[in-house]
């Protein structure tokens, strides 16, 4: 692994896992989302991770138009690296899910390094009374749901933003999928350096156990030895504790509403910056100091800001 001298915070502001009758505070329309991504930026955030969603009723959406409606804004308002999903919504055809990053060129967008059970339909249990009709259907369908990463839909969204100078941030959700970045990049179809995003506590894939940081880590200098970097995000009340572990190691960090909705235990977070405030203070406290957007842009060698399509 690189360990750097600076540490890269990513902030994922939506996400398409949690829905709106979970928080008031979840981003859903053009300027929430742009407000957020804006304020996280400010707050010390290197890299904004997004998702849009439908305006009227906060539905996972890729479509280009969409984002239409927040990118040049938040573009124009930080220097940020902007980071665009292509996991999009769970059920989502592969075209659906890689049409907005096809649209935008960005810098970088994610990539999902392989199949597996996505089961978030737990997230909805203590919600009585859902404000939106999809909600509920959506959460419990991923009980009999596969998120759908196979070889040939991963080397064919690479070859498409690859070709158009876009880097990714490569989420591993298990140890196999390590093996699966190694795949592609012995045959030269991916370059270092790997940006591995690993995620721990989603139902189906690794839990967020110390030990399984330790192991994939060890897995990972393995596999690229010092031709990655190692990222940490947890999911819900993981999130804190794990990506601060995960600094201690050497490796960057991830927060935001689409990891989890609370800043600490019993209490929402009002919006992403604040989560990003804390993991920059605890960060601070570790002697470390946070990379800025241009010091990451050297690290991860993207195109640079001027050359995206939006």
């Amino acid at each position: 692994m690189r360990k750097a001298d600076k540490v890269i915070i990513s902030c994922a502001i939506t996400g398409s896992i949690h829905t709106p009758s979970m928080t008031p505070y979840l981003p859903i329309n053009s300027e929430q989302i742009a407000e957020q991504a804006i304020g996280a930026a400010e707050a010390g955030a290197t890299i904004l991770h997004l998702h849009a969603r439908e305006p009227g009723t906060g539905a996972p959406s890729q479509k280009p138009e969409h984002y239409a409606q927040f990118l040049p804004t938040i573009k124009q308002s930080t220097d940020a690296i902007i980071n665009i999903t292509t996991g999009g919504g769970l059920g989502m055809t592969m075209e659906q899910r890689l049409a907005a990053a096809k649209w935008a060129a960005p810098e970088i967008a994610s990539m999902n390094m392989g199949s597996f059970n996505f089961n978030i339909s737990g997230a909805g249990e203590k919600i009585k009374e859902f404000k939106y009709d999809w909600e509920k259907p959506y959460l419990e369908m991923t009980k009999d749901f596969i998120l759908s990463n196979t070889f040939t839909q991963i080397e064919y969204a690479m070859r498409e933003l690859g070709g158009l100078g876009t880097r990714f941030e490569y989420e591993c959700y298990d140890v196999g999928h390590l093996y699966n970045l190694a795949h592609f990049a012995d045959r030269g179809i991916v370059k270092p350096p790997f940006f591995v995003q690993s995620i721990f506590g989603i139902l189906g894939g690794i839990a967020p156990r110390p030990e399984h940081m330790l192991h994939m880590k060890e897995t990972a200098d393995r596999l690229f030895g010092d031709d990655y970097y190692l990222s940490i995000l947890a999911a819900g009340r993981h999130q804190m504790p794990f990506v601060t572990m995960g600094a201690v190691l050497g490796a960057n960090v991830r927060v935001g509403l689409e990891d989890s909705i609370y800043l600490g235990k019993g209490q929402l977070a009002k919006n992403s910056a604040e989560q990003v405030a804390k993991i920059k203070r605890i960060l601070t406290e570790l002697s470390l100091e946070v990379a800025t957007p241009d010091e990451a842009r050297v690290m991860l060698g993207t195109k640079g800001a001027d050359n995206v399509a939006f």
